[in-house]
């Protein structure tokens, strides 16, 4: 069965609106948590969560262990998944989300046109018009001029937008491999490179932050695993238009739990980008059905 064939671009939506959400709340609650821990100890314990979460189905389907190929690609994703994860957690803990979010929905563009290089990926016009939309409806929605931040969490988001799609441009490349050695490289890898700055950068936890840690791990592994199937099944050009949805998820987040309270042109910019997605729903929904696969 051909790469085309194999793609469902509206179930690899599906998978991408779930990841999504459980995203946006596991940082929200690292952002929830301050900038008092280290970015290591934080991404330490969510792997350590997220590997002790899928230890049975790793005892389970052990045999899917056995002449692994690509190592030196799952070895590459875990160095950039580690860059990635801890940019991220540094970063939220010192910007507003809002910022976040927008300077982070440029990862999705360099990742369309890393697949469109590197993947060989029809990127056809109706979605890079479809990409350029939504990425205008970024900027007008969030407006990042208008934000103050760190400077320190500014550079890390830039440093996760570059290894961001470079570990997504990875995962695609490991497209064949099974979801539980993706996840297992992917955790235990993240626990093995951290663990080393956590202890040395250790904070003792308080009994109130227990919980909102263990739940990082949870929504985080959760999350992987919605991100993998979505990768699976959806095209990157046509996940990467999606992806903008996570703006609406995010900022509204930021105000509800958060009280940063969205500028008029916040609206705006959130109808021009959830158009945009729609659009090319849409379009990748009449492709199906047409039987023509989705361009």
């Amino acid at each position: 069965m051909s790469e085309r064939e194999n793609r469902d671009n509206l179930r690899g939506g599906a998978w991408l609106l779930a990841d999504l959400g459980l995203n946006v709340w596991a940082l929200s609650i690292v952002k929830w948590l301050g900038p008092g821990y280290a970015a290591s100890q934080v991404v330490f314990m969510r792997a350590a969560v997220g590997f002790i979460l899928i230890l049975p189905f790793i005892l389970k389907e052990k045999d899917k262990f056995q002449n692994i190929p690509e190592l030196r690609l799952h070895f590459l994703r875990i160095l950039m998944s580690v860059i990635t994860l801890t940019a991220s957690f540094f970063a939220i803990a010192r910007v507003p989300l809002a910022l976040f979010t927008a300077v982070g929905f440029t990862r999705p563009i360099v990742t369309m046109v890393l697949a469109a290089v590197f993947l060989r990926e029809w990127i056809g016009a109706k979605r890079w018009a479809g990409a350029a939309l939504a990425f205008v409806g970024v900027v007008i929605a969030v407006n990042p001029g208008s934000f103050g931040g760190d400077p320190a969490g500014l550079l890390a988001l830039g440093v996760v937008v570059l290894s961001g799609s470079a570990a997504i441009i990875a995962t695609r490349r490991l497209r064949e491999a099974h979801a539980i050695v993706l996840m297992t490289f992917y955790t235990a890898g993240l626990a093995i490179v951290t663990a080393p700055l956590a202890l040395w950068n250790w904070d003792a936890l308080p009994a109130e932050h227990l919980i909102p840690f263990l739940l990082v791990g949870v929504l985080a592994q959760s999350a992987q695993f919605c991100f993998l199937r979505a990768h699976y099944y959806g095209a990157a050009g046509f996940l990467s238009v999606l992806s903008y949805v996570g703006l609406v998820m995010a900022v509204s987040v930021g105000f509800v739990v958060f009280n940063e309270v969205p500028r008029p042109e916040f609206f705006v910019g959130a109808a021009i980008v959830v158009s945009a997605a729609g659009w090319i729903s849409l379009d990748a929904h009449k492709a199906i059905r047409s039987g023509v696969g989705t361009r």
